[in-house]
């Protein structure tokens, strides 16, 4: 099996960039196709939403439906959400030829995680965290790397005694939301990051507050951060990091572009330089995904009429005719070198179970297809969005809540 991912080395950005700047974990939207897009517009690294470990681990169904990649997929970090050794080892290990690292989320604030063990609890049990970090660097070695995402603790030295220790266990990057597990707005502590930056070696990334290339580049100033990660803003805007203030018409092109093409099936036709139509529905790509994005990209451009109208779609065919006839937006095919660039990869994980199946207790057996859902609700980001064009004096700010 061919690994896709070679020997690239994430690290190899924080040294040779002044600045490495990152797409944040977002449940939903942070998927493949996003990161393909994002990757076109000055994006050095980008994470996946956040995946449950043990569902990856145990699950064939979870792991097709959570992970999928192509040769555009570069570089690109898994984030697992795990509060076990084996768990988190053994998923790394699943997923290794397939990225270029795995990200530990002890950040997400959502109550779900937290009833779980997951997410920001686990800074309550900071010797579990450092254990899974350790064994997972003993495990893949470098090229890839094992990093962190976490938030800040109302006692900041408690932070800089966590980050102290990651490092000290073979943490490769740090990842630090800026605010504490029961802030979801507000300003972030720039200071508590700047302490941070001083007090280890590895790279730290700064995460919270960011809407535009200019903020990201005030925040380095001020943090002295190797990295700055953004949610919100790249999700309004993915040309964020060229330095533009609203979506091209461009980027919502290649949009529709990457959609219908990196999930074509009709390899045969492409190969005897046939371009047939395109089917309504993209395979495999489901219609909250693909107008979810839409929605954001276009929250600048369209009037609040055309955006009550646009933002309450329910079908493919809708979406298209509407970008056609406002745009002139239409899917249009790759040539064969794109195409090939931008397929589906196909992830083989057999036989590379053996760490997990090592690892895990003997009372731990092999459970149904069970998933976290996240494609079952529209989310409160979008639907704050709806709100806005009901009420003109809806808030926006912060909220979205990334994976923490």
């Amino acid at each position: 099996m061919a690994l896709k991912c070679g020997n690239i080395n994430v690290i190899d950005l924080f040294e040779s960039k002044d600045l490495v700047k990152i797409c944040a974990p977002m449940v939903r939207y942070s998927k493949l196709q996003f990161r393909n897009l994002v990757g076109l517009y000055g994006c050095d690294l980008a994470f996946t939403p956040m995946i449950l470990a043990d569902s990856f681990c145990k699950s064939e169904k979870a792991r097709n439906n959570e992970f999928t990649t192509n040769n555009a997929d570069l570089p690109v970090i898994i984030q697992f959400a795990a509060n076990t050794v084996h768990d988190f080892v053994g998923a790394a290990c699943l997923a290794s030829p397939f990225c270029n690292g795995v990200d530990l989320n002890c950040g997400c604030p959502q109550t779900w995680a937290k009833k779980m063990g997951l997410g920001c609890s686990m800074l309550n049990e900071p010797e579990l965290i450092f254990n899974i970090v350790r064994q997972c660097r003993n495990q893949i070695s470098k090229p890839f790397t094992v990093s962190v995402k976490m938030r800040i603790n109302k006692n900041i030295s408690k932070t800089v005694d966590i980050c102290k220790q990651l490092e000290m266990a073979g943490a490769s990057f740090l990842t630090v939301h800026a605010r504490t597990a029961d802030q979801n707005t507000g300003d972030i502590n720039s200071e508590a990051l700047r302490l941070l930056t001083s007090q280890v070696k590895i790279p730290i990334v700064a995460n919270g507050g960011v809407k535009t290339l200019e903020d990201c580049y005030k925040l380095q100033e001020k943090t002295n951060c190797k990295g700055v990660m953004v949610a919100n803003g790249i999700l309004n805007n993915p040309t964020i990091f060229m330095g533009n203030s609203i979506t091209s018409m461009e980027c919502i092109q290649n949009w529709v572009n990457i959609c219908y093409n990196s999930t074509f099936q009709n390899i045969e036709m492409l190969q005897q330089n046939v371009k047939p139509v395109f089917d309504e529905k993209p395979y495999n790509l489901t219609f909250q995904c693909f107008h979810h994005h839409l929605v954001f990209m276009l929250d600048k451009i369209l009037s609040r009429k055309q955006k009550q109208v646009f933002n309450n779609f329910q079908h493919f065919q809708e979406v298209l005719g509407f970008l056609k006839t406002s745009f002139g937006i239409v899917p249009k095919h790759f040539n064969n070198d794109m195409y090939d660039h931008f397929k589906l990869i196909k992830t083989d994980y057999s036989n590379r179970d053996q760490v997990y199946n090592k690892l895990k207790p003997n009372d731990i057996n092999k459970i149904k297809d069970i998933l976290y859902d996240c494609e079952s609700n529209k989310g409160k980001y979008f639907n704050s969005k709806i709100q806005e064009n009901e009420n003109q004096f809806c808030d926006l700010s912060g909220m979205f809540l990334e994976n923490g």
